[in-house]
């Protein structure tokens, strides 16, 4: 009876204790052990049974057990097989969940049905940006996100320019969805209690312009592949201007050869036509700067 008085009533602390797990530090792992931050997501995710939802990083299973209670679908995505035990304890009860065992940053996202419109997260530290913007680049049938990362992925993704933390992830995320930080997560709610501070970031999809998602109006013999190819050179513009954050804009993209064949006077004039200095940095402009800009230099 005592065994059974002292073994934990949280999922996550049990399936620790019942399965050996281990958190690995160089994968990121903080698991969730605080069940009441589950209601916290759902209702900032608006989640509904109707839902088909991704989860990045399922871990232990107790945000992956929750989404499965509420929504139609849930794909879990989780590379360390050392939680099998443990996340199959959580998942096999559902019928409705999928799990994914590999590596979020490279598993084939568009091969996953039913195609998901909810990714919902407490995404490992090291791969937060990265995974968020993978998916709003590759999953265009996902319309909102809600994850836990690292205060400063939250805030570096929501920036506005000028300010110290904008970039090319501010760039990249706010060119297709509205971004918010919508409260600050206490490290009381992770094990092992991480030594930075989180928050938990929504994003939702902006309604596509004309053409497509970067707003271009491609030929209407195969708009989908022009918009595709588009899109990747807008990226590579915001990339390629920030690549050198010491430099002006004009100088950055041609070290960078974030705009081919495209002279540092060419974008020094298309800045000016855009109201900016033709000495601007890259911080200056807005996401949608970018755009015009990467229309005007026709990339």
């Amino acid at each position: 009876m005592n065994a059974v008085a002292d073994a934990p009533v949280q999922p996550s602390l049990r399936r620790m204790r019942s399965f050996g797990v281990r958190p690995d530090r160089d994968l990121g792992q903080n698991f969730l052990v605080d069940s009441n931050i589950l209601g916290v997501i759902e209702r900032a995710a608006e989640l509904s049974g109707e839902d088909v939802v991704l989860e990045i990083g399922g871990g232990l299973g107790v945000l992956s057990e929750h989404l499965a209670r509420r929504a139609a679908h849930v794909h879990v995505i989780e590379i360390d097989r050392r939680l099998q035990e443990a996340l199959h304890d959580a998942t096999d009860p559902h019928p409705n969940v999928t799990v994914h065992w590999g590596d979020a940053m490279t598993i084939d996202l568009l091969a996953l049905e039913p195609a998901p419109e909810k990714v919902i997260a407490n995404l490992p530290y090291g791969i937060a940006a990265g995974a968020l913007l993978r998916t709003v680049a590759e999953l265009p049938s996902v319309n909102a996100w809600v994850a836990m990362v690292q205060r400063e992925v939250g805030e570096r993704l929501a920036a506005a320019p000028g300010s110290g933390a904008y970039g090319t992830p501010s760039v990249l995320a706010q060119l297709e969805c509205e971004v918010e930080v919508l409260r600050a997560i206490p490290r009381s709610v992770f094990f092992p209690v991480p030594n930075v501070d989180s928050v938990l970031v929504g994003m939702r999809r902006r309604a596509p312009g004309p053409g497509g998602p970067d707003g271009s109006a491609g030929p209407a013999g195969d708009p989908a592949g022009v918009e595709q190819a588009t899109s990747a050179a807008l990226r590579g513009l915001v990339s390629g201007g920030f690549a050198h954050r010491r430099k002006t804009l004009a100088g950055s993209l041609r070290l960078s050869g974030g705009a081919p064949g495209r002279s540092r006077e060419q974008v020094r004039d298309a800045l000016e036509r855009l109201g900016h200095p033709a000495d601007a940095r890259a911080e200056r402009l807005s996401p949608e700067d970018f755009r015009a800009l990467a229309a005007l230099l026709e990339l």
